[in-house]
């Protein structure tokens, strides 16, 4: 048995442990029995990693495969590891998109950023700054002209962010990536907002 093996397998105690302790009564301890178990979504959201996060509803609802945020225990497992520093930056790209993509159209369209907007900055710019942002970062990302951004518009703009793998707490990266974009939007236009 590999060290990479029983790394992974101690992870996975280690996440079935953690799955187990949020709802005992609804998770076995031998999950080999009952594999169709999942958790719902606000035992998720509470978790300490994701409780003060503004994306954590859409975070859970990307891993989720009923994409309503109730988690399986694979769902679980493949949250922590795309949400770990490990995680390959093409495997981070798709989520963030997905988290992003507010009414899963598989586009990023100004809708979607003005809610991604709205959650960063909790609601404190006017719609007018919001409008200017959205229709910034569109103007810079959008390679066919199309109004929205398809995830090789989202794959080339997150090229040009060269943090968004560096933030230790890799929830955040998410977040501290669009504050990057509409913080440089606005720079850009000489508002000196962030």
């Amino acid at each position: 048995c590999g060290s990479d093996n029983l790394i992974n397998c101690m992870t996975g105690c280690l996440l079935h442990g953690r799955y187990h302790e949020m709802a005992p009564n609804i998770v076995p301890m031998d999950y080999t029995k009952d594999p169709d178990v999942k958790l719902p979504i606000q035992l998720i959201i509470n978790m300490p990693e994701l409780k003060e996060n503004p994306f954590k509803e859409r975070i859970v609802e990307a891993f989720s495969e009923d994409g309503d945020g109730n988690l399986s225990f694979n769902d679980f497992v493949d949250m922590f590891s795309v949400l770990s520093e490990m995680a390959p930056r093409e495997l981070k790209a798709i989520y963030a998109f997905k988290i992003y993509d507010f009414n899963t159209d598989n586009f990023i369209c100004k809708s979607d950023l003005e809610k991604t907007l709205n959650k960063l900055t909790r609601e404190e710019l006017t719609a007018e700054e919001i409008t200017l942002v959205c229709e910034k970062v569109i103007e810079e990302a959008d390679m066919d002209g199309d109004g929205k951004l398809a995830f090789a518009d989202f794959e080339n703009m997150i090229s040009k962010a060269p943090d968004f793998l560096r933030y230790k707490n890799c929830l955040k990266n998410y977040q501290m990536f669009f504050l990057y974009i509409f913080c440089s939007s606005w720079k850009d236009d000489g508002l000196a907002k962030c």
